[in-house]
């Protein structure tokens, strides 16, 4: 029986000792966890330190107080943490742990961005919550000496490490002060949360508000105060993934495209500032936003940036900046980008604008203003569309790193500007052409072109629909205000092109009216048109230009009222009757016309249809010359130059009029 009750009486003491011992092992434990994680961050020079932690076994929640870090770095970073509090741990295997929660209270965060002018940041973040967390027991240490480029990855690539079901930062605050350009700002984020996050990727990244107020640096003796917020900043499907494949020190070699983020979308953004400055946007979108390594090439380029701003590059070393500057136009792509509904109040007046959209794929994109509405000296101005079509940055760029500030382009090089833009759009136009005169109004200018040879395009289009005032002062103008014709409008279609296959080259379509007065068409055409005349060197652009022949001309052009106008300017000029005025206008065209019958009988029919057109207004009148042999278009030029009736003697003419 003795037996029995000591058997019991150790047992329960072998049990209150394992009870009360293995939390105190448990605590200890993770006192030596903490410590060991605190002593890598040591390892590279950094302080790390930390106050008291707790660990309860059976809630599996852990605690650390006070945990304060300082980099090695010159001038240093450093961050602070009032507490970091996790519960739900468990460690699946040796090398990952898991948390239902990790909780961070109290962090504030400091830096300085080195430079001529330092730029000192701050943040601090009441509170951090991450929820259902899962990551390495303990990420790899950054090595002393690596780069700002090997850093930057190693960060991400730790990022790409863990996983969470969100983040939530209900607020943080910050500041900035120094930098070249701005006086102190403070800036506040409201209701950041950021969901499924694992293997670098992010499902969703929202921000309720960001806020600022800065002062920006102003001429001697004048303060500006700005304010600032945007609201509902949301992006979709971010990759991490996609950056550490850009900072890749292989990355010359990747030609695949990364996504970076699909739909980016935000709310209104507004500044007001002291000096009556007000600014309004209602929204910014944009799809998608993918960079390819090769061509964007970032540790190239940053190995490129130059150590300090007290030493002026070389020409040679600005080129090669410059050109790596150029390649990351190359090398993002950024889809339907969009910004809506901006409105600035100026002293001056509002200024308004519906949309600015832009485009960027292979280095060239596509930029639009959309809906103008503001003020010049003169009056009011209004836009519907303005766009530059495959506006080439990059080459615009490393182009324009070829020349020192003040020298002037090359002409070949100034040929090259033509492959730097692929068009130009303008609709819906008006502005004061004077101060108190009718506005010029603009409903279309279309100008396009391309297929190159070499620097020269060989095609192109121009389309256009205008109409202003004349000016009174100009006398050139006085017939027709005379005729009561105040305004001038034009409607034109002019095309020409080249195609290689057949050496052909037309202007087509070739269309222009000129409201109330004439409406003119044309096909003009070249034969044997060589290749080797679309170059800049003007010798060989002559010598193949021996081999083109003049293939032929139509011409049709419609009386609108030019002719009532020509008469009564000559019958006021001459002081005769308007009949008196038409006759003798028939008399000089038939007079000159015997002259050129003489050397070319086809010109008679060409004669009797002008003077038809002159004597009877509002008639169509059609031209056509046929070559009647192999015209060769520079003796052509020549002639026309010294000797038109023998240029005109070449070619076969059919003229006729009609109603």
């Amino acid at each position: 029986m003795n037996r029995i009750v000591a058997g019991v009486l150790v047992a329960i003491v072998l049990g209150t000792a394992a009870f009360l011992g293995v939390p105190w092992y448990a605590q200890n434990r993770a006192e030596r966890e903490v410590e060991a994680s605190f002593a890598q961050i040591r390892q590279n020079g950094a302080t790390a330190s930390h106050g008291k932690v707790v660990f309860d076994l059976w809630t599996r929640k852990l605690s650390i107080a006070d945990v304060k870090i300082e980099s090695a770095t010159q001038p240093p970073a450093s961050i602070t943490l009032g507490s970091v509090t996790a519960t739900g741990l468990s460690q699946p295997d040796q090398e990952h742990v898991t948390a239902a929660s990790l909780e961070v209270s109290d962090v504030a965060m400091a830096a300085q961005i080195p430079g001529p002018s330092p730029l000192r940041l701050s943040y601090k973040l009441p509170q951090l919550v991450v929820k259902d967390y899962a990551g390495p027991v303990r990420f790899a240490a950054i090595p002393a000496g690596a780069t700002l480029v090997e850093t930057y990855r190693a960060l991400v690539q730790q990022f790409a490490a863990i996983s969470a079901a969100s983040i939530t930062v209900p607020r943080t605050t910050g500041t900035m002060e120094g930098g070249p350009s701005a006086g102190p700002a403070e800036f506040s984020y409201s209701g950041l949360s950021v969901d499924q996050i694992k293997a670098g990727r992010i499902g969703s990244y929202k921000l309720d508000e960001l806020a600022f107020t800065m002062s920006p640096q102003q001429p001697a003796g004048k303060t500006d105060k700005m304010q600032g917020r945007i609201t509902d900043i949301v992006h979709h499907d971010v990759d991490a993934n996609a950056i550490v494949a850009a900072l890749d020190p292989d990355a010359a070699k990747d030609d695949r495209t990364y996504r970076v983020y699909g739909r980016v979308t935000t709310g209104a953004y507004e500044v007001n500032s002291d000096s009556g400055v007000r600014m309004r946007m209602d929204g910014i979108s944009a799809d998608e936003f993918s960079v390819r390594p090769s061509r964007l090439q970032l540790p190239a380029l940053i190995a490129a940036l130059p150590a300090s701003t007290a030493v002026q590059p070389t020409p040679e070393q600005t080129r090669e900046l410059m050109d790596k500057i150029a390649g990351i136009y190359d090398g993002m792509a950024l889809r339907n980008a969009e910004m809506r509904g901006l409105s600035i109040e100026t002293p001056q007046g509002p200024i308004k604008l519906a949309a600015l959209r832009f485009d960027l794929r292979d280095g060239k994109s596509d930029i639009a203003v959309e809906g103008f509405d503001g003020r010049s000296p003169n009056g009011p101005v209004k836009l519907g569309r303005f766009a530059l079509k495959g506006f080439d940055l990059a080459g615009l760029m490393r182009l324009g790193s070829k020349y020192s500030p003040g020298t002037k382009p090359a002409p070949a090089d100034a040929v090259v500007l033509f492959k730097l833009l692929d068009g130009i759009e303008l609709k819906a136009l008006t502005a004061p052409y004077k101060a108190g005169d009718k506005p010029v109004q603009i409903d279309n200018i279309t100008l396009d072109w391309g297929q190159y040879v070499g620097p020269i395009p060989t095609r192109a289009r121009l389309v256009a629909k205008m109409a202003g005032p004349l000016d009174p002062s100009n006398p050139a103008l006085l017939p027709l205000l005379v005729a009561g014709i105040d305004t001038a409008a034009f409607d034109a279609d002019l095309g020409l092109g080249w195609t290689e296959s057949t050496g052909r080259f037309a202007v087509s379509p070739f269309k222009l009216e000129v409201s109330n007065l004439v409406a003119a068409s044309a096909n003009v055409s070249l034969a044997q048109v060589p290749r080797d005349v679309f170059t800049i060197d003007l010798q060989q652009a002559t010598t193949a230009a021996a081999q083109i022949e003049a293939e032929g001309l139509d011409f049709s052009l419609r009386d609108l009222g030019a002719v009532d106008v020509l008469v009564a300017n000559y019958a006021r000029g001459h002081g005769i009757p308007r009949d008196a005025a038409r006759k003798a206008l028939i008399d000089s065209i038939k007079a000159i016309g015997a002259q050129m019958t003489a050397a070319n009988i086809d010109a008679a029919s060409a004669v009797d249809a002008l003077s038809r057109f002159i004597e009877k207004p509002r008639q169509t009148l059609t031209l056509k010359l046929s070559p009647r042999a192999k015209v060769p278009a520079i003796q052509l030029a020549q002639l026309i130059a010294i000797d038109p009736q023998s240029a005109l003697a070449q070619f076969k003419i059919e003229a006729q009029t009609a109603p």
